[in-house]
């Protein structure tokens, strides 16, 4: 985290700001696209969007341990950790408290906290999805409550009850997006993210997967699953457009730009025949720097039509972690 943002956010303590650099480091790591997009929102609101997707480094490493009960047992003191950062601002791991104050600065909901952690708890256990019902109950705890957790921070000009079903569902967009880009890369892990019944209505199940990561190999019904995935994630992102109207002028364009360089995804996707178990589709270097390029300039169209706030909005507590 640069001293700037930190400075803007008027965060001040040691522990703290370096909570937050490693929230803002785990993000650069494990999502070059949404980090991408988080560099054009107002500086002083740049270090809370990091805080809530505190989880990718933390999870990422309980899935690489073994055996099943120890990641259980792991998962656990998180989630004890977590609930007494929540009611405490502390917190053994630092994302926890930077979690915490950004949860306590901007007044969002500890429910969502759980929802979360009960997703990645059913990841211990859960390889795959029968319907898309089922994958849709997942990700509101994995993704939804994500989309749900960033409108207090970025702010809205509807009431935020109405804005609300659009950033969850562009917060499902997201995951689903990346659940087709990675199905090869989680069949490793012995997970498929994609529901089954699509999967199968292609007469397509697992041992045809895991055969075609193995061998590299195509086939046309794997093809034809992954075209109508792609065409089920398309309807999520036209769920969640009219959401971003909704949002703060200021903070639109970098929404913007996550929603187009994540649906480009998709485009990459099927620009390479939908050969996601055998590479990872990537966007061109080019286009997202075009589509950076053109937030940036939609920015500054909206600094000369609107005025910034003196101080970031919904700061409670900006010291070295919320008041006890």
């Amino acid at each position: 985290m640069n001293r700037r943002e930190l400075d803007a956010a008027e965060i001040t303590g040691a522990a703290l700001r370096a909570a937050y650099t490693r929230c803002r480091r785990l993000n650069a790591e494990h999502g070059r696209t949404y980090f991408l997009a988080t560099r054009l929102l107002p500086v002083e609101r740049r270090c809370a969007v990091h805080a809530p997707r505190w989880a990718d480094d933390i999870v990422d490493d309980l899935d690489r341990r073994q055996p099943p009960g120890e990641r259980d047992r792991l998962l656990r003191l998180l989630e004890s950790d977590l609930a007494q950062g929540l009611r405490t601002g502390g917190g053994e791991e630092p994302v926890v408290r930077a979690v915490a104050h950004t949860a306590e600065c901007y007044a969002i909901d500890h429910g969502l906290f759980a929802d979360f952690l009960a997703s990645m708890r059913s990841d211990l256990t859960v390889t795959d999805y029968l319907t898309y019902a089922d994958l849709r109950a997942y990700m509101h705890g994995s993704a939804a409550v994500i989309g749900l957790q960033m409108l207090p921070v970025l702010g809205t000009v509807v009431p935020r009850e109405e804005a609300a079903p659009h950033a969850a569902a562009l917060g499902v967009a997201f995951q689903l997006t990346n659940f087709l880009r990675d199905v090869g890369e989680d069949l490793d892990r012995g997970r498929v993210y994609l529901p089954a019944d699509l999967l199968a209505a292609h007469g397509v199940e697992r041992p045809l997967l895991d055969w075609s990561r193995r061998t590299g190999r195509h086939d046309p019904r794997i093809r034809a699953a992954f075209v109508e995935a792609e065409a089920m994630i398309r309807t999520v992102y036209r769920e969640a457009a009219p959401g971003i109207g909704m949002l703060e002028p200021r903070v639109q364009p970098c929404i913007r730009t996550a929603f187009v360089l994540y649906r480009g995804i998709l485009d990459a996707i099927a620009a390479d025949d939908y050969r996601v178990l055998h590479r990872r589709a990537v966007v061109p270097r080019r286009r997202r720097a075009l589509t950076a390029a053109g937030g940036l300039v939609r920015i500054l169209g909206a600094r000369l039509r609107t005025r910034p706030p003196v101080a970031a909005p919904g700061a409670v507590a900006r010291a070295e972690g919320p008041s006890r």
